[in-house]
């Protein structure tokens, strides 16, 4: 498989290198955190001759011996080396069951800079304070964006290789098929499938799994719209499909969790306040949505304001959905006390649905910057203050 450097997950990892915190790479199914430990590895090896690094594949049978974290303790321990920096790396750490003890026993003893990878489901966000009694930092995986995308494939012509990524997405693995066929059941079988039953539903001993496939095909069909989990509820029961609130909410918390989608709360721009009881879901891969539900109910357009939701998260952004005066306005994000607002649309060479976009825009009275993001193919513009971006160029960095 050809192989690019992920330089902004790089960079993080070396800034990393030598603090106390037990590091962690997170991030989908197959998104890229075992390739990211093994270009860390070739990384200390021509950066520091003479460091001990101790590396850890739970994939390979040679290592099957430690699936006990006593032997996992004693196997590292037996391969300390005093008076060298000491790597400690380790891949589907959860293959070993009750792993957190040699971790945080390891830990303890100050003595290897740690870093582990394992499935979403049993390395979340949520759970990284408990599960590890020691500091952790997250280092958290997408998909490739769209920058990656042009490095993978370097000779495409930027505004076509953009409507390529919009339905073939980031999901690396699948560039080694041929046809479409064969990239969607590659993701559909090696991604999602894997992820609901493997690290969803035996996990957490889920006993609907009907409910389950139900509710992320409703997720995926709604993509973009505003919803809520009575809203959901009610659509899968009046579907033959039985549900209720208690259990809809867990499986969606459970799927954000996995890392299949993000939950995006409403912030209301004039109160300066957050709304709960609505929320947006976008797909952590655009091409999930095509996998499973093939181009039914096509809308490039909620497909581009989910790569650009993603995009932002990617970069570091708290996103919010901005409500003011009963408008929507896509995206509010905020960072180190920067704020922006941002709207998304596929075609606005028609006046009509160019006037719809920025309104809402022109109606806020603050001063951050306001941008509105498009498929326009050509270099960006200002109307009345707000920045007109053709999506392909924001989305790979230009």
């Amino acid at each position: 498989m050809k192989l690019i450097e992920r330089t902004d997950y790089m960079n993080e990892i070396k800034e990393l290198s030598g603090t106390p915190d037990i590091k962690v790479i997170t991030g989908v199914r197959r998104c890229g955190k075992s390739k990211l430990m093994d270009a860390f590895v070739r990384y200390i090896k021509d950066f520091d001759k003479d460091a001990n690094i101790i590396h850890i594949n739970y994939n390979l049978t040679e290592y099957e011996n430690l699936l006990e974290y006593h032997a996992l303790e004693e196997y590292v321990e037996a391969r300390y080396r005093e008076g060298h920096i000491n790597y400690l790396l380790i891949d589907e750490i959860q293959m070993c069951p009750s792993f957190e003890k040699a971790i945080n026993s390891l830990h303890a003893k100050e003595k290897y800079d740690i870093y582990v990878t394992g499935s979403n489901a049993f390395l979340q966000s949520s759970d990284l304070a408990t599960l590890f009694v020691g500091r952790t930092y997250e280092i958290h995986l997408f998909p490739f964006s769209f920058k990656e995308y042009l490095a993978y494939f370097p000779n495409a012509n930027i505004y076509a290789a953009f409507t390529q990524y919009m339905t073939e997405g980031g999901m690396a693995g699948s560039y080694l098929y041929k046809n479409e066929t064969q990239k969607y059941r590659y993701i559909n079988n090696e991604v999602l499938n894997a992820l609901i039953v493997r690290d969803i539903i035996n996990k957490n001993r889920l006993h609907n799994e009907p409910l389950l496939q139900a509710l992320i095909d409703y997720l995926m069909d709604n993509i973009g719209n505003v919803t809520s989990i009575r809203s959901i509820t009610n659509t899968l029961s009046s579907n033959m499909t039985k549900a209720d609130h208690k259990t809809v909410s867990k499986y969606i918390d459970l799927l954000c969790k996995a890392f299949a989608f993000y939950r995006i709360r409403r912030y209301d721009i004039k109160g300066k306040k957050y709304l709960r009881s609505e929320d947006k879901y976008y797909l952590s891969d655009a091409s999930f949505r095509f996998a499973r539900l093939g181009t039914k109910n096509m809308d490039y357009g909620r497909v581009l304001e989910n790569i650009v939701a993603i995009e932002l998260l990617r970069r570091g952004y708290e996103v919010y959905v901005g409500v003011l005066y009963q408008k929507e306005i896509d995206f509010v994000v905020m960072k180190q006390g920067e704020k922006r607002y941002i709207q998304v649309a596929n075609d606005i060479s028609d006046p009509a649905t160019f006037q719809r976009e920025v309104t809402p825009l022109l109606q806020i009275r603050d001063a951050y910057p306001k941008i509105l993001i498009a498929r326009t193919y050509q270099p960006r513009y200002q109307h009345e203050g707000i920045e007109i971006i053709d999506a392909a160029d924001w989305i790979a960095g230009s």
